[in-house]
């Protein structure tokens, strides 16, 4: 099993799984339906939340009990998140842009944005997945945040899986907004690449947030592609971003509302830890208490086959869909990155149907 979500407090697990999809879906729906939602959702609120950090960052400099003790100064304070969360917002803004063709969003040499910023964001979990392998070569280690991460090839096969998945990502100049500007159409981004995608970010959030991956792992990587699938066909980029920038915000203020701290103690029942602790919480309390005594942590066993397993299937999925996309490309003679490659699927005939091409 991928995860401890059973016993005493499995009920609260797996209802609030399901609280943080819904939420999410609802949440993406009021941003992505009108200007008014867009622009609270990712101007409005981003600049109170960035006053917010700035206010913390500064106080915290200056010895202030209330930053020092915040727990967004404790508990999310690494580069990561604040790279991902401005790496997000900034992709939902481009995204309107071009859906409601403002300013240089109309013009045709900003189409390829969408593809720079989807590839700034996953060179930004490339870099932390090796970033785990240096730091913990098969061994235990303390991230920033507090979170025990155990590094090993798994981080290494799901880092080159990142790599290749951005050179998946086809027709980098064919985004339209939709016909009724609900959206920013990226048709050949069909399910293909969905999928392969899925499985690299849970793999990536399964190794390096382990702790954070019920949710950022599930819930939040289903939210975009249940729309893709069932009403939003063309639209799963932007609702990635939109789904991903969304939760970066909540839980950059509220990060207790899923935290595992390194000595096992947790805030709410539905709080859940990976299979890579074999005990569960037993695991991270002795990993706590070995810490906090200046013990050898490799005393403390760990369990990196899932981590494995995930990061393989990763890696392996993303090279059978670039040699797909690579044969089809030399059988039609096209290049892959300027020209529409699965133009014979019914998701991307039903995406370029919606799109606004004129």
């Amino acid at each position: 099993m991928l995860f401890h979500v059973y016993g005493a407090n499995a009920l609260a697990q797996w209802g609030m799984l399901l609280v943080v999809l819904i939420g999410l879906i609802l949440f993406n729906e009021f941003a992505r339906r009108t200007k008014l939602g867009g622009a609270i959702t990712f101007f409005a609120i981003p600049l109170v939340l960035t006053v917010y950090f700035v206010a913390i960052a500064i106080g915290a400099r200056t010895g202030a009990q209330w930053a020092l003790n915040n727990q967004t100064h404790l508990y999310m304070n690494g580069w990561f998140h604040y790279a991902k969360l401005y790496a997000a917002l900034t992709g939902c803004i481009g995204f309107m842009m071009i859906k409601y063709e403002w300013g240089i969003g109309a013009k045709h040499w900003f189409k390829p944005f969408p593809f720079i910023i989807v590839a700034i964001n996953i060179l930004i979990a490339v870099v932390s997945d090796f970033e785990s392998a240096f730091k913990g070569w098969n061994t235990w280690w303390l991230s920033s945040e507090g979170v025990w991460l155990y590094g090993g090839w798994h981080n290494i096969m799901n880092g080159i899986a990142g790599i290749l998945n951005i050179f998946c990502m086809t027709a980098w100049w064919n985004v339209y907004p939709s016909k009724d500007k609900k959206d920013m159409i990226w048709a050949d981004m069909t399910w293909v690449y969905i999928i392969i995608y899925d499985i690299w970010n849970f793999a990536y959030t399964y190794n390096c947030l382990p702790t954070h991956s019920w949710y950022c792992g599930i819930a939040l990587l289903l939210a975009p592609t249940v729309a893709a699938i069932l009403w939003n066909r063309g639209g799963w980029i932007q609702n990635r971003a939109n789904t991903l920038a969304i939760w970066c915000m909540f839980a950059q203020v509220f990060p207790l509302f899923q935290e595992t701290f390194y000595n096992g103690k947790q805030f709410f029942s539905w709080a859940v830890i990976p299979s890579q602790y074999p005990e569960g919480i037993e695991t991270v309390t002795k990993l706590g208490e070995l810490y906090d005594k200046g013990g050898d942590l490799t005393t403390i066993s760990a369990n990196p086959t899932a981590m494995t397993v995930v990061s393989a299937l990763a890696l392996i999925t993303n090279i059978i869909a670039l040699g797909y996309i690579i044969y089809i490309s030399k059988k039609r003679s096209i290049n892959p990155y300027k020209e529409d490659v699965f133009v014979n699927q019914k998701y991307y005939k039903d995406s370029m149907e919606r799109a606004d091409i004129n």
